[in-house]
């Protein structure tokens, strides 16, 4: 049973990639021409089922699907899919998955995701650890809505789910080689058979490179690589199947893969009132100029750093899956083990500011990254009779993060904060010139009034010679975090009559976190400029009156504080979770389904693993709570024109409590907790294999509101991050455009001669949303179209093949997140403005970076098949 259960899995898999593309799936699978909806098969529920008997919204692409739209890892993913987002910033290790405009922003390694990754069983439980070449792959299912009961927590929008190729008792051998513009080079191979008749193998290997597609200037030095957004990539994946008898299948997967690149760089795209500050410290400009009335700049492939931004990403993990087949217990039933052990690393160099002067920055050398360690193990028990498809299981696992944090103040800090500090006391005080020197007038000892304002008068040329910011590292931080989560759940599938189908399904979750930490001002002495500072406190006040607390809180910011100086943090919290889902599915005839369900899904608790302060004030806690989200759902699934037409539509109403929402303060990324966000709307998809040998179109469309509910300063854990959250109550959530679709359209078919060729197009189309975290109208994204295309020519047996493909055809620009530069002006004010947040559009002096979307490529590739 178990060797029949693995064949027919290997026959599902040629089967569901002929059906999404005509006859170019797989070359066992090609005799049988199946073009018909009813072979899509899914594995949403945890076994194999047909897409349309499923009352869940999927989307499910083939390997030739993801291959045909250029898709090699879940970034790429977006294009096929309407209604998921997917974007980086400062390195690959902060990407995150958005479904139905909801997800986590992922520079905060505290933070679990919203949208689940799993790989072949094993779930990934940061979004950046799940992304990078996926290899060879045999479907990948993306799961909208909570999907908690069966795939666990952190997956309260979605899960995407990825099965890879299996090991395969008939011989082969697979290479692809691609060149490509930007400097593209890619080799990937693989080989499979059999050992002996109970034992198959696959190894698969493969390497990237590719030039950066941004221009470096680099102003001050010392950075040498005069691009960035490169690829080097590497990976390898060794399998073994062993299948010792009818009825027991063991699948154990090893792999590696590693990215030594330099990722990523802002370009501003609105420069601030900042600009002669940057201008006057840098080699160059030091910055693009700014527009005309502080104005939006043009699109542009050009950034300013003076440090490096290399990215060194390891990744190795090690899985066994176990299947046995029990057909004396309960009438039949399969026990389910996967067990794995995964390791992720990350090490990053940074320009904090992306200016071409030396104001501040992290070194690639060791002590700024994060590594996650995983220990899970999942026992799956599951059977059926006529009338019931049950499962119950159990699932642990254990998980170890450490980070480690280093920030360095470069020589042009001091001058530039000096500037900006002086530029706004000269807006109340004319005779405060601006100048790059004032800062030791704040911290000379003992420093009088009088003394106070001849230094301020003076530009810094009189009764300064206090400390201001001497260059070098200003603060080193380790942060150790162990959780502990163990779950018991069940799904249940009860047939009420033939045409109704009721389930219920539950999960109760127990997380235990604990989390250590110390916190040092490393081997500067930027620490002592505020403590200075701190000692003229009432002199400070004396004189500038309600600007003192601005001046104080630009001397103490968090990597200048002296209250963390061999500061010890030491913090654990439980907390246990009952999650499930009901749901109801009526077939009204063999060609049209209608379903309603009810979800709740659950998203662990977390520590913000950074210096979070208020005022100038250390937090006590660095704990944030745990979030929950109700979902309702109402569906119908048409299989239509004799099974070749697949319509699918979706109503879904969800509302998440205690949203975790990881935005920049300014000086931090912090999570805090939203009291309420909804999200209703409709999916829609469709696939149609036409009446024309080859020829096949799929697509789907989302629409969306996605809003925050109405809150105050009292509604928030620490009412003092409000000001910066002010735009949030009432509008709709960053990267929750209301309208986006996607559709590709398949041709493929013999051209005589045993030559076959087709082409294929695929787009994405996204409404206009806003990409920043705290909805500053800057980095509003207009509407946009991605377009990708490739050219097929090969041999009827697939023996070889030459593609010829192109991403982003039209070379579209577009921002993926764009944030507050650093150290560049202000956004928000101290005090309610007339609109009644703390924005106002007149006051506004923030220079604004963005991280680019990638421009057009285009290229080669050949592939071989033996």
């Amino acid at each position: 049973m178990r060797l029949n259960h693995i064949l027919r899995t290997t026959v599902s898999a040629a089967v569901v990639g002929m059906a999404v593309f005509g006859t170019a799936g797989v070359a066992a699978a090609q005799d049988q021409d199946v073009t018909r909806v009813d072979d899509i098969i899914v594995t949403a529920q945890k076994r194999e089922q047909s897409l349309q008997d499923v009352p869940i919204v999927v989307t499910t692409l083939s390997q030739e699907t993801l291959q045909n739209a250029g898709v090699s890892d879940i970034k790429d993913l977006q294009i096929l899919t309407p209604g998921l987002t997917v974007t980086s910033t400062a390195s690959e290790a902060s990407t995150t998955a958005r479904i139905r405009g909801v997800g986590t922003v992922g520079d905060n390694p505290g933070l679990e995701s919203s949208v689940g990754v799993v790989i072949d069983g094993v779930y990934r439980s940061r979004n950046s650890v799940g992304f990078g070449d996926l290899g060879e792959l045999q479907r990948i299912e993306v799961l909208k809505g909570p999907q908690g009961t069966l795939f666990g927590k952190n997956t309260s929008a979605g899960v995407i789910n990825i099965l890879t190729a299996q090991p395969s008792f008939t011989p082969e051998f697979n290479a692809d080689f691609t060149v490509g513009n930007y400097g593209a080079l890619a080799a990937s191979g693989s080989v499979s058979g059999p050992i002996s008749d109970q034992l198959a193998f696959r190894l698969y290997a493969g390497r990237k490179v590719r030039n950066g597609f941004m221009d470096i200037d680099t102003g001050d030095g010392p950075r040498p690589e005069t691009d960035d957004n490169n690829v080097d990539f590497s990976t390898a994946r060794a399998q073994l199947l062993w299948l010792p008898g009818d009825n027991v299948s063991f699948r154990l997967i090893a792999d590696y893969s590693s990215r030594d690149e330099y990722c990523c760089v802002g370009t501003q795209i609105r420069t601030g009132a900042t600009f002669p500050f940057i201008d006057g410290t840098s080699t160059g400009t030091g910055q693009r100029p700014p527009a005309p009335g502080f104005g939006l700049l043009p699109f542009s492939r050009t950034a300013f750093a003076n440090r490096s931004t290399g990215q060194d990403v390891n990744d190795m993990g090690v899985s066994l899956e176990t299947n046995i087949d029990l057909p004396e217990l309960f009438g039949g039933a399969t026990l389910t083990s996967i067990t794995s052990w995964r390791d992720w690393s990350f090490v990053n160099g940074q320009d904090a500011d992306f200016t071409g002067a030396d104001i501040a920055y992290r070194l690639q050398d060791g002590d700024f990254g994060f590594t996650v360690e995983n220990l899970t193990q999942e026992i799956r028990l599951a059977g059926a009779t006529d009338r019931l498809d049950w499962l119950v299981g159990v699932f642990a696992t254990r998980e170890d993060i450490g980070r480690t944090d280093s920030f360095y103040i470069g020589a042009d800090y001091a001058p530039v904060l000096s500037f900006q500090l002086s530029a706004a006391l000269n807006a109340g005080n004319p005779l405060i010139p601006i100048s790059p020197s004032i800062i030791p007038c704040f911290t000379r000892t003992a420093q009088t009034a009088i003394q106070l304002q001849q230094c301020l008068g003076s530009g810094g040329a009189f009764f300064g010679g206090g400390p201001a910011f001497a260059a070098g590292q200003s603060l080193e931080d380790v942060y150790e975090q162990r959780s502990d989560s163990y779950a018991i759940f069940t799904n249940n599938t009860f047939a009420v009559t033939d045409a109704l189908d009721l389930t219920l399904g539950l999960r109760y979750t127990y997380d235990d976190k604990s989390l250590g930490g110390l916190q040092t001002n490393g081997t500067g002495a930027a620490a002592a400029t505020c403590a200075a500072g701190l000692g003229n406190q009432a002199v400070i006040g004396g004189v500038l009156g309600a600007a003192a607390s601005t001046v104080l809180g630009r001397l103490c910011l968090p990597w200048s504080s002296p209250f963390y100086n061999n500061r010890s943090v030491t913090e654990s919290e439980s907390d246990g979770e009952l999650s499930g889902t009901v749901k109801a599915s009526y077939r009204i005839s063999p060609q049209a389904m209608v379903y309603a369900s009810f979800a709740r899904g659950y998203k662990s608790f977390g520590y913000n693993l950074d210096r979070v302060q208020t005022g100038i004030t250390p937090n006590a806690s660095l704990l944030f709570p745990s979030e929950v989200v109700d979902s309702y759902e109402l569906g119908t699934k048409l299989t239509l024109l004799d099974r070749t037409l697949l319509l699918n539509a979706t109503y879904f109403d969800q509302t998440f409590t205690d949203f975790q929402l990881n935005t920049f303060l300014g000086t931090s990324f912090v999570v805090e907790s939203i009291p309420e966000l909804t999200s209703r709307g409709v999916d829609a998809d469709f696939v149609w294999f036409t009446p024309i040998e080859g020829l096949s179109f799929s697509g789907g469309v989302t629409y969306t509101q996605t809003e925050y509910g109405v809150f105050t300063a009292a509604d928030l854990a620490n009412p003092g991050n409000f000001p910066q959250l002010s735009l949030l109550p009432g509008a709709t959530a960053s990267f929750a455009p209301e309208w986006s679709g996607s559709a590709s359209m398949t041709f493929d078919r013999s051209l005589g001669n045993g030559l076959r060729g087709g082409f294929s197009l695929s787009a994405k189309y996204m409404g206009d949303y806003n990409t920043g975290s705290d909805l500053l109208p800057a980095k509003q994204q207009d509407a946009f179209t991605m377009v990708n295309g490739r050219i097929i020519l090969g041999t009827e047996d697939e023996r070889w093949t030459l593609e010829g493909w192109v991403q982003n055809l039209t070379d579209e620009e577009f921002i993926q997140v764009a944030y507050n530069a650093f150290l560049q002006g202000s956004a928000f004010q101290s005090t309610v403005q007339p609109n009644g947040t703390f924005y106002n559009p007149a006051l506004d002096s923030q220079t604004y970076n963005a991280f680019n979307g990638a421009p057009r490529t285009y290229g080669m590739t050949l592939r071989i098949r033996y």
